[in-house]
């Protein structure tokens, strides 16, 4: 959604007074990010930049960069890229994550221009990868968006999701000749709207199943156990999101648990981790269960290529019949109608 009117140069301005486009204001919505492809050096940019990040792995540099350059980076770009290679949008040469990001962008910004006309622009950028924070965050500011609030997709806040997301949207507004006034969004892990669209998302599939599961397993990703300890409320924010759902659904705790994917590295993260839980729960005889996935806003490498697939591998090795995973709410109406709604309240005041 773009505007390109300027107005005349300011009253009292000279001739020679740059035109200014007519002031906007901006949101801008980040998600975790995408490689440009699943190619070799496509992966390796990217997966380079990630791992790079010091809210993401923290271990010092002298000894982390090293292993990651010489030895990581060599090996891992062939086994990611083949991941992303069995999930790639082939027709739009993009990943599903690139996709939904840009669906969810478009109606955010239709709902927006319900509202408020012209007088809001909405954009999406991610964090790692294409299209950049920076590059975004240029093109609000040339198109006259003198106010910015900065959307980071995820419900939970996390250090190496939510506050890397606000580290590289300050460090792009530092480059700015005229800076914006800016805002950032609070997590929503805990908004009734929020619940509700998950709470909706599994009454319909489990109304389209012939035999309702015998638990749902709500997959958080992991951060380690550490982070927890040194203050991060990730894992708090996690447990929460799962009770409220519980709450919301009317079921018992028999009927739910919590868990956490993606562990990298050899220090202990937040458990139980799914791979091992889902395998237990096939063994105590849970043969049919269903996998949801609350702290991503969409589906990407994680949910779609992880829990389809090394994560219901594990199930079934252990005995496990029917696994059904639920999708993220990528564009659902019901979420979209959330994300809205805590965009005009972060609003408020500026418009």
């Amino acid at each position: 959604m773009q505007a390109t009117e300027t107005e005349a140069r300011p009253i009292h301005a000279g001739p020679d007074h740059p035109k200014l486009p007519r002031p906007k204001v901006g949101v801008l919505v980040g998600n975790l990010g995408t490689p440009d492809n699943y190619d070799y050096w496509s992966m390796r940019r990217y997966l380079g930049e990630f791992l790079s990040d010091r809210r993401v792995i923290d271990y010092s540099p002298w000894l982390w960069q090293p292993l990651l350059q010489l030895i990581i980076l060599t090996k891992r770009p062939f086994t990611s890229g083949a991941a992303y290679k069995s999930i790639w949008n082939e027709d739009e040469g993009e990943s599903p994550l690139m996709t939904i990001t840009k669906a969810q962008t478009k109606k955010i910004a239709a709902e927006m221009q319900k509202t408020y006309g012209d007088s809001v622009m909405v954009d999406y950028c991610m964090r790692y990868g294409n299209p950049s924070t920076q590059s975004k965050v240029e093109k609000l500011v040339k198109a006259g968006c003198q106010k910015i609030l900065f959307f980071p997709l995820y419900p939970h806040y996390a250090g190496a999701t939510s506050a890397t997301a606000c580290d590289k949207f300050f460090e792009s507004l530092a480059k700015e000749k005229w800076q914006p006034v800016a805002r950032t969004v609070q997590p929503y892990f805990d908004r009734p709207d929020y619940i509700e669209a998950l709470a909706q998302s599994i009454e319909r599939k489990y109304a389209e199943l012939e035999k309702r599961p015998d638990i749902l397993v709500c997959s958080y990703h992991g951060v380690p156990k550490r982070y927890l300890m040194e203050g991060d409320p990730y894992h708090c924010q996690c447990q929460k999101t799962t009770r409220l759902l519980k709450e919301r659904l009317g079921w018992d705790d028999t009927e739910i648990t919590t868990t956490f994917q993606s562990k990298f590295g050899p220090e202990e993260w937040l458990k139980p981790y799914t791979v091992e839980e889902v395998a237990r729960l096939a063994e105590a005889g849970k043969k049919n269960i269903a996998v949801c996935a609350p702290a991503f806003s969409a589906d990407c490498i994680e949910t779609l290529e992880e829990i389809n697939e090394e994560i219901f591998e594990s199930f079934e090795e252990a005995g496990g019949e029917h696994f059904t995973y639920i999708p993220c709410l990528n564009d659902d109406d019901a979420h979209i109608e959330a994300l809205s709604n805590i965009i005009k309240e972060n609003l408020m005041g500026w418009i």
